[in-house]
């Protein structure tokens, strides 16, 4: 199967290209490559690629594929909230215009970089796939407008595939320090410091990585008549989480280091349970390899391995907000996010 990665040199995409080459899938990615300076680590494992935004995509980059994982957006909801706009042109219009390009050149399936977070403001319930959508930031709502839009785009030749991704970790050559279990022990490690930036209280289902990735080949693997329009939460039950349970996590693989909340620490609005059954049903091979604890001793481990500083993941180089604004400043970037 020859498939398309967009986003393929980020966060999640520098860790699935690898395995889905191990798989045997034909890789070839897409990407603006925004993060070409952020390197954590070692360089990303090299394919075939398209440097190109989403935005700029035409029906002859997607044809001969089998199928496109779509994981190129903006990822960040501060990044999101400085243009709103802008997070919708990239994460909500250029994702439908990709998936109404690609049913017309014959790609039979279309898997999307979905998100629980849809659920948003959701308070305790452990809410499944047909729970109501109640998202809170421009990145979220910019899921619910993609599965809305794409999902009536079906037919017996085009499969859309929505999968509804738990809270990200783990580590990966383009990490995110921007990311709960990423950045908690970033502060540990650094600072001796725990900092919650929010009371602790709110709910949040976690998912690594490469479970994410897992997820991924499954949907690729499995027969069409299982996949077809498939929306499907990505994560495990047992990994359902208050914020107050990862610090304790940190707090005990880190050692040494107290737990610290932010002036301006208090409920988050962002806070749901999501049940997993269903991934399970539909996927029998699937099965989550990471639980949040062994997430944060990863991240431990690497960050001590390639000496990470406090001025790394809180400056220009690796948080992202910063570094992407400093790109325009410089000129690299113009305020639409287009390379210059």
């Amino acid at each position: 199967m020859k498939v398309l990665v967009t986003g393929h040199r980020g966060f999640i995409g520098t860790v699935m290209v690898p395995m889905l080459l191990k798989e045997g899938f034909e890789v070839v990615g897409l990407d603006s490559d925004l993060y070409r300076f952020c390197t954590f680590g070692e360089e990303p494992v090299t394919v075939p690629s398209i440097v190109k935004d989403v935005r700029k995509i035409e029906k002859q980059d997607l044809e001969g594929f089998d199928a496109i994982v779509h994981l190129a957006a903006l990822s960040n909801d501060p990044l999101g909230n400085i243009n709103p706009d802008l997070t919708y042109d990239i994460n909500w219009r250029a994702s439908v215009r990709i998936a109404e390009m690609a049913r017309e050149v014959g790609v039979k399936r279309f898997l999307f970089a979905s998100s629980c977070s849809m659920y948003g403001k959701a308070g305790d319930d452990v809410l499944d796939e047909t729970a109501e959508f109640n998202p809170v930031t421009p990145y979220a709502k910019s899921k619910v407008y993609v599965e809305r839009d794409v999902a009536p785009m079906a037919t017996d030749s085009f499969s859309p595939v929505f999968l509804r991704n738990a809270t990200a970790y783990g580590f990966s050559p383009r990490i995110r320090f921007d990311l709960v279990i990423n950045n908690l022990t970033a502060w540990a490690l650094t600072t001796g410091k725990i900092l919650m930036k929010s009371d602790g209280t709110p709910w949040r289902p976690l998912v690594h990585i490469e479970d994410i990735s897992q997820a991924v080949i499954c949907a690729l693997q499995a027969e069409q008549e299982v996949i077809h329009n498939l929306a499907v939460n990505v994560g495990d039950n047992n990994e359902n989480y208050q914020m107050r349970d990862l610090a304790k996590f940190v707090k005990e693989v880190v050692g040494n280091c107290d737990i610290d909340y932010a002036d301006d620490a208090g409920p988050d609005l962002r806070c749901y349970r999501a049940s997993f059954d269903k991934i399970h049903q539909v996927f029998p091979n699937f099965k989550t390899r990471w639980t949040a604890k062994q997430g944060v001793a990863q991240c431990f481990e690497a960050y001590k391995k390639f000496g990470l500083k406090k001025d790394d993941y809180e400056g220009v180089k690796y948080k992202r907000i910063v570094h992407i604004l400093n790109l325009i400043e410089e000129g690299k970037l113009d305020k639409d996010l287009f390379w210059q």
